[in-house]
């Protein structure tokens, strides 16, 4: 069982869209996965067609009352894959947490009762606190979503830096599975420029795949679907096919 955590601080790069979509693409790929929702907007959750009002028990109960692992997870619709879902009521978990004892190892403790699955991904929210540190605490490894526009790089020196700090003090294993560059448009010189970069930057940390800017993708959420279950021929499902196989073949690869 792998753990993976999905992070960016910089909001609106596709971290969610890539989480969810990836889970689904290994789904169909025959793993098990569980995708744990670390954002209190929940956006993974109700991307997943998961319905927040109707939980009975979520991350947050599990993280702040400690409600055990196996009552906060449920199935979805989707072939293999679970989600461990959110609400808004984790917005007051970092506050909650800061008092107690180990809060940054929170998450993990609770992962110690996850059996069963192939790969275990979280979506971490778009900031560097206290639930994007348990996420990496938790994680064996990170994927940093980059999207080809302007301020791709910006932030992501800080993000580097607090991979560094848990590295040293919290998780010493945590590694960096790669950068996905995400919201590619071939038509444009600005992407193009901006995927170059991140390639001669980071060179073989980026995946070879890349997600366009795709308007199915940006739909899908609102029907509660990944892209591969709501448009299975449109250039995103294809490309977060070819990110879910290059996923699985580089960890076949580092397990053989």
């Amino acid at each position: 069982m792998k753990v993976t955590a999905i992070a960016n601080q910089k909001g609106g790069v596709g971290k969610t869209s890539t989480c969810v979509n990836l889970s689904a693409g290994l789904g169909m790929l025959g793993q098990k996965i569980l995708l744990i929702d670390m954002d209190p907007q929940s956006n993974s959750t109700s991307g997943l067609g998961v319905e927040r009002h109707s939980l009975e028990a979520s991350v947050y109960d599990m993280l702040v009352d400690e409600v055990e692992f196996e009552k906060c997870v449920i199935p979805t619709q989707w072939q293999g894959v679970s989600v461990l879902p959110s609400t808004i009521d984790l917005a007051g978990a970092e506050i909650e947490l800061v008092s107690v004892m180990s809060r940054e190892t929170r998450l993990k403790r609770s992962l110690a009762h996850a059996t069963g699955y192939d790969y275990i991904f979280i979506d971490c929210p778009p900031s560097l606190g206290l639930l994007t540190l348990n996420s990496l605490v938790a994680s064996d490894s990170i994927i940093i979503p980059i999207q080809c526009e302007y301020y791709a790089l910006e932030g992501l020196s800080q993000l580097t830096r607090t991979i560094e700090l848990v590295r040293s003090h919290l998780n010493a294993s945590l590694a960096l599975d790669g950068l996905l560059l995400t919201m590619f448009d071939m038509r444009t010189r600005l992407s193009r420029d901006v995927a170059d970069e991140v390639r001669s930057r980071f060179q073989e940390k980026v995946f070879k795949t890349t997600i366009p800017r795709n308007v199915r993708i940006s739909e899908a959420p609102s029907h509660g679907m990944p892209i591969q279950y709501y448009d299975t021929a449109s250039l995103g499902s294809t490309a977060y096919n070819n990110f879910a196989m290059e996923v699985l073949k580089k960890c076949q690869n580092k397990e053989a």
